[in-house]
C-alpha cells in the first residue's frame, strides 16, 4: 500500500467531483472554481468535537 498525502485524502471530503473526477495536488490546480460539498447537520456524528 502506497503512503498518500493528505491532500488526496481530504480533496474527496471537501470537494465534489467533477465529471467524474476530483482535484489532484497540482500546484496549478484552480481550487476556488470547484464546488464544495456541504456541511453534515448539526447533530451529526461527523462532528467529534463540541461547539
Amino acid at each position: 500500500m502506497c503512503h498518500e498525502l493528505p491532500e488526496y485524502w481530504t480533496y474527496g471530503l471537501y470537494f465534489k467531483p467533477h465529471a467524474g473526477r476530483l482535484p489532484d495536488d497540482d500546484p496549478d490546480t484552480d481550487l476556488s472554481v470547484r464546488e464544495v460539498r456541504p456541511a453534515p447537520p448539526a447533530g451529526s456524528p461527523a462532528w467529534t468535537l463540541e461547539a
